[in-house]
């Protein structure tokens, strides 16, 4: 089992930033990706941005490219996504994940990843 627990959650007016933090515990040594989803209400969870543990390439959605960004602390079991030029749309739950499943390219399916954290509230509102 993992565990996942996310902080850095909160309200930010558009343009602003927030650092989004997931730490892991458990049995992480067997975690192949790490992703970052979220849903906005009456919406579907959807892929941020995900991270391969074993070389940390990464793979973003189209909509956050270029303005958000994975990273892995091996040494702290945590995983960052920080998130810049925020958006009223990047409004939602967002969730960590990880998988334990071998997987390539971007990976975006929720289904792929077996443990979820309780999800943190990020809200872009002026």
């Amino acid at each position: 089992q993992v565990q996942l627990v996310e902080s850095g959650g909160g309200s930010v007016q558009p343009g602003g930033s927030l650092r989004l933090s997931c730490a892991a515990s458990g049995e992480t040594r067997n975690t192949t990706c790490m992703g970052w989803f979220r849903q906005a209400p009456g919406k579907e969870r959807e892929a941020v941005a995900i991270i391969y543990t074993s070389d940390g390439t990464t793979y973003y959605a189209d909509s956050v490219e270029g303005r958000c960004t994975i990273s892995q602390d091996n040494a702290k079991n945590t995983v960052y996504l920080q998130m810049n030029s925020l958006e009223p749309e990047d409004t939602g739950m967002y969730y960590c994940a990880a998988s334990r499943t071998v997987l390539s390219g971007p990976a975006f399916a929720p289904v792929y990843f077996d443990y979820w954290g309780q999800g943190i509230q990020v809200t872009v509102s002026s």
